[in-house]
C-alpha cells in the first residue's frame, strides 16, 4: 500500500490554513470535475483530490494524520504503525460521491468512518460527482456620499457558463445591490450564492464586492473620518466668528475661536462616516487674504501696516 501526500495532492504547505486548504481543493476539484474535464485520468484525480481535502478539512483526522511525521514520501511502501489510533466520529465528507471511493491507504487510517453510503459536505448528492462554485470578488466604485447614505446599484456581470456542448461562454446578468450606509473604503460586502455556479447540483458561491470610494472634489477620508478645508478671512480668524460648514449629513454651524490659526483643526464629533463608532469630521482652517488688486483695498493694508506692528517672523529672532 502506497503512502499518500494530502498536501502534495492539493498543492498546500504543511502548515496551511483552512482557507488555504479549502481554496485549493475548489480550485483543483473544477479542474478535474468528471462532468467538464476532457483531460486524461480526471476522474481519478478528482477523487484522489476529494480523498485530500476530506483528510486535511477535518481538525482531528489531520491532527491524526500528521501524527505520521513528515518523513514520508508519496509513493513509499506503508502500513501503519502498531496501536494506530487515527480513527474520528466524524460522518461527513467532501465532495459527492462513495467512501468506497476512497483509497487503501484512507481506510487503513481511517476506515469506517460514516459507513459505505452516499454522502455531503459540499452540497453533493450520494453516488454523483458534486462541487461548490468558486467565489468571485468584483470591485464597486461609489461616491462618498453613497458611502454615507447608503443606496443601492444594478451591477451587470459576466458570469462564465457551460452549454449544453460543455463549451464555456460567458451570460451577462444584473444584479441590485444594496450598499450598507457607512461602507468603508476596502471594504467587501458578501453576497451570498451570487459566486460562480456549482458543478453537478453543487452549491454556488459567494460574491465579493470590495469597495472603492472615489475622490471628493472637497472632502476627503480617512477611514471613517473626513476632513474638509475651511476657508476664512484674517479678521474672521482674529476676532472669532460663526459660519456654516457643509457636512454629509448637511450644513451645520461652528464656533470659530478667536486668534485662530491657519492650519488649525476643529473637530465635529460623529459628522464623518456612519458606523459604531461613528467617523468625525474635521475643519482645517485656512486663511485667505482679499486680493489688494484696488486702490481702497491697499490702503486698507497699508493702515493694517501703519497701525498693527505685527512680525510674523519674529520666533526667528
Amino acid at each position: 500500500m502506497e503512502y499518500k501526500d494530502y498536501y502534495q495532492i492539493l498543492g498546500v504547505n504543511r502548515d496551511a490554513s483552512e482557507e488555504a486548504i479549502k481554496k485549493a481543493y475548489r480550485r483543483l476539484a473544477r479542474k478535474y470535475h468528471p462532468d467538464v474535464s476532457k483531460e486524461s485520468g480526471a476522474e481519478e484525480r478528482f477523487k484522489e483530490v476529494a480523498e485530500a481535502y476530506e483528510v486535511l478539512r477535518d481538525g482531528e483526522k489531520r491532527a491524526a494524520y500528521d501524527r505520521l511525521g513528515s518523513n514520508w514520501r508519496a509513493g513509499q511502501e506503508f502500513r501503519p504503525p502498531p496501536g494506530w489510533q487515527g480513527r474520528s466520529g466524524s460522518h461527513t465528507h467532501a465532495g459527492g460521491f462513495s467512501s468506497r471511493d476512497f483509497s487503501d491507504f484512507f481506510e487503513s487510517l481511517f476506515g469506517g468512518m460514516g459507513g459505505r453510503g452516499g454522502f455531503s459536505g459540499m452540497g453533493g448528492m450520494g453516488g454523483g460527482f458534486a462541487t461548490a462554485g468558486q467565489d468571485q470578488t468584483v470591485g464597486l466604485e461609489i461616491t462618498l456620499e453613497e458611502a454615507y447614505h447608503g443606496g443601492s446599484r444594478a451591477l451587470q456581470l459576466q458570469t462564465p457558463e457551460r452549454d449544453a456542448s460543455g463549451r464555456v461562454a460567458n451570460r451577462t446578468r444584473t444584479l441590485n445591490v444594496k450598499i450598507p450606509a457607512g461602507v468603508t473604503n476596502g471594504q467587501k460586502i458578501r453576497l451570498s450564492g451570487q459566486g460562480s455556479a456549482g458543478l453537478g447540483g453543487g452549491p454556488s458561491g459567494d460574491l465579493y464586492l470590495q469597495v472603492s470610494i472615489k475622490p471628493h472634489h472637497f472632502y476627503k477620508l480617512r477611514e471613517r473620518d473626513v476632513s474638509v478645508e475651511l476657508p476664512l478671512a484674517p479678521w474672521e480668524a482674529a476676532l472669532g466668528c460663526k459660519v456654516e460648514v457643509p457636512t454629509l449629513g448637511g450644513t451645520v454651524t461652528l464656533n470659530i475661536p478667536a486668534n485662530a490659526r491657519n492650519g488649525q483643526r476643529l473637530r465635529l464629533r460623529g459628522r464623518g462616516l456612519p458606523g459604531d463608532p461613528p467617523g468625525d469630521q474635521l475643519a482645517v482652517l485656512r486663511i485667505v487674504n482679499p486680493p489688494a488688486d484696488t486702490v481702497a483695498a491697499r490702503e486698507a493694508f497699508e493702515r493694517m501696516k501703519q497701525e498693527l506692528p505685527f512680525n510674523p517672523r519674529a520666533q526667528w529672532h
